[in-house]
């Protein structure tokens, strides 16, 4: 039987785009190659060619997307995107393969734009009740801002992000008024809105899971420390960061984390491997962030998360895999 081809993601529009190279090197060195054709894809702006070492620099055709190579065509059975931001976290790229009727590990374009629009994700999930989410403020580009208004709001300090971004860029930590609109403006260098966020002082948590069609995996939760302001760029990227797994946090609260994690996944329609970021304050969790597709290099906390479960990379890939190929 022939070896199914499979197509890992790289790179994307986003200021994520050097991580999402480390992310996909994982991604495609997990794959088992026994099983598979693993090919890395890089995709930046209208540029889409392989980087692999044997097809490197064959260019992607868009209308099918497949490739040739020595006068044979050839197609993709299965996409795997580690493209953080857009296109490959917004839902742009899930479109794209529903259209062409290609399969993908991980959430489809409703999950994937709802969970990368944070405002809108709050608000969202507001409507179920299962989790405490902070009060926000949406600011967009060209818009009159008033920031005693927002303070008023949000209180002080809060936090300054991109509605649309991840890795931390362009995110401040604002503790005064006067703070506020160089914060807006450093946000604004990444989306074209804002989301000024309440800060909720407590202990950040984040949790792992994926789910196939006939189970569950729930993985240890992580206690962030960051020797940073917050967990920014550095401590996340430069090991300016405690990473405690599993997290020093009773059972009750843990099981509490994965149970709220699971059910934010279905009400969100997420598939493949999420991370979830919450903050624990008084015993109540609050809600940061979905990550559709979270960070995978050896600095990323789900491999690690993965290895603390006793479970391998390779391992999970492989589950993933045969789901998103099994209808």
């Amino acid at each position: 039987m022939d070896k199914k081809n499979i197509a890992v993601l790289a790179g994307g529009n986003s200021s994520e785009y050097f991580i999402s190279l480390k992310s996909a090197e994982t991604v495609a060195g997990a794959i088992n190659k026994e099983k598979y054709n693993v090919f890395t894809v890089q995709i930046k702006g209208n540029e889409w060619t392989l980087i692999n070492d044997l097809n490197c620099g064959l260019i992607i055709h868009k209308n099918d997307f497949s490739f040739t190579d020595k006068g044979q065509k050839e197609k993709f059975d299965l996409v795997i995107s580690a493209i953080h931001g857009t296109p490959g976290e917004d839902g742009l790229l899930q479109a794209y393969f529903d259209m062409l009727g290609i399969p993908y590990v991980g959430s489809g374009v409703l999950a994937s734009s709802l969970t990368f629009n944070k405002f809108y994700c709050n608000t969202f999930l507001r409507n179920f009740n299962i989790v405490n989410i902070a009060k926000s403020v949406l600011v967009r580009k060209n818009q009159n801002i008033n920031t005693e208004e927002i303070i008023s709001e949000t209180g002080l300090p809060c936090f300054v992000k991109p509605n649309a971004g991840g890795s931390s860029f362009g995110v401040s930590k604002v503790k005064n008024e006067k703070e506020l609109m160089p914060a807006i403006k450093t946000a604004f260098e990444e989306s074209d809105e804002v989301i000024i966020e309440e800060f909720i002082d407590g202990k950040e948590i984040q949790c792992g899971i994926f789910k196939t069609k006939e189970k569950e995996y729930k993985l240890p939760l992580v206690e962030i420390i960051p020797e940073t302001e917050f967990f920014d760029y550095k401590a996340k990227y430069e090991n300016l960061s405690q990473e405690i797994i599993p997290a020093r946090i009773s059972g009750e609260l843990t099981a509490k984390c994965q149970k709220i994690t699971s059910e934010l996944y279905n009400a969100l329609n997420c598939k493949g491997i999420v991370r979830m970021d919450f903050i624990l304050k008084d015993g109540e969790y609050w809600f940061l962030e979905a990550n559709t597709v979270p960070g995978m290099t050896a600095e990323s906390l789900v491999p690690q998360m993965i290895k603390k479960a006793g479970m391998s990379l390779e391992k999970v890939f492989d589950i993933l895999i045969e789901d998103a190929l099994t209808f």
